[in-house]
């Protein structure tokens, strides 16, 4: 079965009702999760789709399917739960750098004293398994299980079976977009208290509309938008990171050149977009003199862009530092004394945002063209500078004083200390009285830039028909030849 011809949901959704009828459980999970992923790893969609009740629904349908079989195989073999409470934590796939790794970690951070097991579909490829072993699992009461390398309903049976006997007290669904085995896995039927952890928040996720899921958000711009805009109930939780201290009493601009920072990998930044920033940081080098340091990985081909920019701009080789790998950002950031760190762009990464405002560096966010989930600017402080042109952004960085600076940094720490800080994250995991603090009104300084949106979008759609154009030519001339 081709499972990339679909292109209506109307289509699929027949087609996996279709499989259903048929038994045929592996087929259907494998048609939703290849129709989702069209759709997020299309540039043009960002931010525009967020969910599905028709795409939730149907994963419902085939692991409701599936449950039956895996309930009659266990029947006789299911434990009375006993010793320490267990939470359970359903992931895709984990790696050291990804976000939701972290809020995993902080998770169980707040229960040192509970049992937790990690439950890896592995839909996304394999974990990391050496952050794994020197890690997570170094830990006693930390357990990783990984689903056997087999089909997809082959998957969705391990998952179900291992949930009905773990019989945890509470479960995290914390899911890629496309995952549809970890969205039909846990049904009503179950009795589970589940929550689905809302971090796939700028793309087409599935499981956003699971009724039976508390849903959580971690930032100000997912809660008002999945209330306002997608009729969904959310509890807001904040993003937390462990407190690693304020900055150190240093001046900024000690040697009065700025010290620039972003953390971010290649899927934040080497994205399709009106400006780049692998493009901007040669131009922040020369407008500041001073050196920009790029944490997290990037392609040989954004390295050598950038490269080429500092070549062209006449600009040192070593007044930018790449580090591909770091294990605290909040560290770094101290460490190697930064005075402004840069959100990245196109996509905001909300824990490295966090950690730069906890670390009590100043920040400056990208105002995107059209949406604040991408943004970020609701996370920071309300004065924190933003920027939409380049321009805007240059003329900052070169003229920014260090009584500016560390006005900001304050004001960053602030920030961290009231909304962020692990002391919110413990009080709603231990069941203790919480009351979640309200997030503060969405900043007025954003606006979606529609004539520039859409212009940039014509711009792409021009691109691929001459790629189209041209692809179409050379196969034309392929065949003469033959």
């Amino acid at each position: 079965m081709n499972f990339t011809s679909y292109d209506s949901l109307r289509a699929l959704s027949n087609a996996v009702l279709l499989l259903i009828d048929k038994g045929d459980i592996d087929q259907a999970l494998q048609l939703i999760h290849d129709f989702v992923e069209r759709i997020f790893t299309e540039p043009l969609c960002t931010s525009q789709i967020f969910g599905s009740k028709t795409l939730d629904d149907l994963c419902q349908r085939v692991g409701k399917a599936n449950l039956a079989e895996v309930k009659r195989e266990i029947a006789d073999v299911m434990p009375s739960q006993q010793g320490l409470p267990v939470f359970v934590y359903i992931v895709t796939k984990l790696q050291k750098s990804g976000g939701h790794t972290r809020v995993i970690e902080d998770f169980i951070k707040a229960r040192s004293d509970a049992q937790h097991v990690i439950l890896s579909t592995e839909l996304g490829g394999r974990s990391d398994s050496d952050y794994l072993a020197k890690g997570l699992t170094k830990q006693a009461n930390i357990v990783f299980e990984q689903a056997p390398k087999a089909n997809y309903q082959q998957r969705l049976t391990w998952l179900q079976g291992r949930l009905l006997k773990i019989q945890p007290k509470r479960i995290y669904l914390f899911n890629h977009h496309q995952d549809s085995v970890a969205v039909a896995a846990i049904q009503p039927e179950m009795g589970l208290d589940a929550y689905f952890y809302h971090h796939g928040d700028h793309h087409l996720c599935l499981g956003v509309y699971l009724s039976h899921l508390k849903h959580i958000d971690p930032h100000p711009m997912g809660y008002h938008h999945c209330r306002d805009e997608l009729g969904v109930e959310s509890i807001y939780v904040p993003l937390t990171v462990e407190d690693k201290g304020a900055r150190p009493d240093n001046p900024f601009l000690a040697d009065r050149l700025l010290t620039t920072c972003t953390a971010a990998r290649s899927n934040k930044i080497e994205i399709p977009y009106f400006v780049s920033y692998l493009d901007l940081v040669p131009q922040i080098l020369k407008a500041t003199g001073g050196k920009h340091i790029h944490i997290g990985r990037l392609t040989p081909w954004a390295l050598y862009r950038i490269r080429r920019g500092l070549k062209r701009h006449g600009i040192q080789p070593q007044r930018f530092v790449y580090i591909p790998w770091v294990p605290s950002v909040w560290r770094a950031l101290q460490e190697h004394q930064v005075d402004l760190y840069i959100a990245s762009f196109p996509y905001g990464g909300g824990v490295t945002l966090i950690e730069a405002l906890g670390a009590g560096i100043p920040v400056a966010l990208h105002r995107h063209i059209f949406s604040r989930v991408l943004s970020g600017i609701d996370l920071a402080y309300p004065d924190a500078f933003s920027w939409r042109e380049p321009e805007e952004l240059l003329n900052y960085c070169a003229s920014v004083t260090a009584d500016d600076l560390k006005v900001a940094g304050k004001a960053g720490r602030a920030q961290f200390e009231q909304f962020h800080s692990s002391e919110h994250l413990d009080c709603f995991l231990n069941d203790t009285d919480y009351s979640s603090p309200t997030p503060h009104v969405l900043s007025a300084n954003f606006s979606v830039e529609a004539d520039e949106w859409g212009l940039w979008m014509e711009r792409q759609l021009s691109l691929r028909r001459l790629i189209s154009r041209a692809a179409y030519r050379a196969y034309r001339r392929f065949r003469r030849l033959l």
